[in-house]
């Protein structure tokens, strides 16, 4: 693990989501097999001539002519079933149901075993608040009552690295910039957008992977598990 000098507690904590509360990539797949199948029998006229993968290529044709759609990927992929819908001559109603069914399975959800841990761990040590790209519902997920503030690109209109979505998650919370540290499994997105917004940054980094190193980003502390990440908070800051 990778330190820092010792200095004062910070006053927030704020965390990414998807990949580093819980894994997302088979949450998804699981999704979009679930929304498929509601498709066959409720849409079988969609599901009959998009597949899976054609509706993802559908939404990637969309958000290279509309990247805007990076703000709000529920927003993308709405478009891409209504798209879906009127080429196969379905009923576009049943759009926001396809959505609803989705985003249940969605937020299916399950933290790494040491999340929920650590979570309880910190709290009274410093506000807790996330900041994420993605869609998850922290309500639904049933964690919500952890985070102080949650904020979203698709709520905001802009999107990790800008310092401004650090900025708001800060402002909300009442702290400065630097009295916060920002978790997260990004190098990019996370580390280096944290640090450019002038919070400390620390990796979470539990494939164990160097890509911090290709693309020249200094963590302020590099960790694999929440265990690591409170060894890392104690050591320089009690």
């Amino acid at each position: 693990m990778t330190t820092t000098s010792r200095r004062a507690w910070p006053k927030a904590i704020l965390f990414d989501l998807d990949d580093t509360l819980w894994p997302i990539a088979p949450v998804i797949i699981e999704a979009e097999q679930r929304l498929h199948q509601w498709l066959q029998e409720n849409a079988p006229r969609v599901a009959d001539r998009f597949s899976i993968d054609n509706l993802r290529q559908k939404r990637l044709a969309l958000l290279a002519t509309q990247p805007e759609f990076h703000l709000d990927l529920g927003a993308l992929r709405r478009a891409g079933l209504l798209s879906a819908f009127e080429e196969a001559g379905e009923d576009i109603d049943k759009v926001e149901q396809a959505m609803i069914h989705f985003f249940a399975a969605r937020n299916a959800v399950v933290p790494y075993d040491d999340v929920l841990p650590g979570l309880l761990r910190l709290k009274g040590r410093a506000k807790l608040g996330s900041i994420s790209n993605g869609n998850a519902d922290l309500q639904a997920i049933g964690l919500s009552h952890h985070f102080k503030v949650s904020v979203a690109a698709h709520e905001l209109g802009y999107a990790k690295p800008d310092v401004a979505i650090f900025h708001a998650a800060c402002k909300a919370l009442g702290v400065d910039p630097a009295d916060a540290v920002y978790v997260g499994d990004d190098v990019l997105l996370d580390i280096r957008g944290a640090q450019q917004a002038g919070l400390r940054a620390v990796w979470l980094n539990r494939a164990g992977s160097s890509r911090h190193l290709e693309h020249a980003v200094v963590p302020d502390a590099i960790v694999s598990n929440f265990d690591e990440l409170l060894d890392w908070l104690k050591r320089e800051h009690d």
